[in-house]
């Protein structure tokens, strides 16, 4: 393990966005640098995982060239974990990326002032920094892992839900996602639409519960919980088909850092549906990959969706659309490449 030269944070033991991202670019970085993750879980058979206690033990070692190992940190408990190496003589270099669209704490903006180098992913997130940041690298996803189906209606089958095509939404179920309003457009839409399903993909944690409950039993009343599923948390090496099956997915958060959901669907091939959160109004193009709506806005939420209901063979050419979008700017490839390259240029400044 002594040539290793980049480390993961990996601190979340559940599964979210950001594990998601990491592990991701992770596959492509191992590629391009020598690189360990500190923290066990989630991870894929293969990679190189480290404890705490290893990854000081390594860190005290200079590398044979004379370089520091770069810690990148993602979440803040992990930006704590790599100043405390640090400060137990540690010889590392530290990078955060930030992608909240909100103002930092006081804590936050103090650990970010000791890192050696704060990256964003969008231009919004990087405006909520007291300090430009060092560089913006968009997220990306695997382009083989997530593609359009030869057939999206034999994959739509192969799901074995009810009706012929699905409108998805991938994430955790609660209010701040904007799960509500997908659940209450579909409950004025469906009965106009009945070859339509919704499908929600996400688990549902204790406080979000009464939510969740109050949705289901609306769906319950309109007599439509055949046909909108709450189907929770599904295993990650089954998301892809799920993509596949669907042929709008809905990203409608009132509050996101990035929300890699629609790059996923527009991989898959969906045509998207999202709220201006997060990068999103960055990465969606109205009317041509997709519609963005303003944040909360049921009414707007709506009318964009019974578009994409209305007219089929325009939803097929935004889903084509955006997946031409994604190879062409959001592939993982690239964003690992710029992230390796700016990692490594950190550990070899003085």
């Amino acid at each position: 393990m002594d040539d290793i030269q980049i480390i993961l944070g990996n601190s979340n033991k559940r599964f979210s966005g950001v594990t998601s991202t990491m592990l991701q670019v992770l596959e492509k970085q191992q590629t391009m640098a020598s690189t360990a993750v500190l923290g066990r879980q989630h991870l894929h058979e293969g990679t190189t995982a480290l404890g705490f206690v290893e990854m000081l033990r390594l860190c005290r070692k200079p590398l044979p060239d004379g370089c520091y190992r770069v810690f990148h940190a993602r979440r803040n408990d992990e930006m704590i974990q790599a100043l405390c190496a640090r400060a137990l003589g540690a010889k590392v270099k530290i990078a955060f990326t930030s992608t909240a669209q909100r103002q930092h704490s006081r804590f936050s903006r103090w650990l970010m002032s000791k890192m050696d180098g704060v990256i964003s992913t969008n231009t919004t997130a990087a405006s909520y920094l007291s300090s430009p940041p060092a560089i913006i690298v968009p997220h990306g996803v695997d382009t083989k892992r997530y593609r359009p189906p030869p057939d999206r209606g034999e994959a739509w089958r192969a799901l074995g839900l009810p009706g012929d095509y699905g409108i998805g939404m991938f994430g955790r179920v609660r209010q701040s996602k904007g799960t509500d309003l997908l659940v209450d457009a579909a409950l004025e839409l469906l009965p106009r639409h009945p070859r339509a399903t919704v499908v929600i993909c996400g688990d549902c944690r204790p406080p979000d519960r009464e939510f969740r409950q109050k949705l289901l039993e609306k769906t319950d009343h309109a007599g439509l919980s055949g046909r909108i599923r709450f189907i929770g948390e599904q295993p990650f090496n089954q998301l892809p088909a799920l993509y596949r099956g669907m042929s709008i997915v809905a990203a409608l958060s009132r509050h996101e850092g990035f929300g890699l959901t629609p790059v996923e669907a527009m991989a898959s091939g969906c045509a998207v549906l999202t709220s201006r959160a997060g990068a999103w109004p960055d990465i969606v193009e109205d009317g041509v990959t997709g519609f963005t709506t303003p944040t909360g806005d049921l009414n707007a939420v709506k009318i964009a969706l019974a578009e994409l209901l209305h007219d089929s063979e325009r939803t097929e050419r935004m889903g084509e659309a955006g997946r031409r979008l994604v190879e062409a700017r959001y592939t993982v490839e690239r964003e690992a490449r710029e992230l390796t390259d700016y990692l490594l240029g950190l550990a070899a400044s003085p």
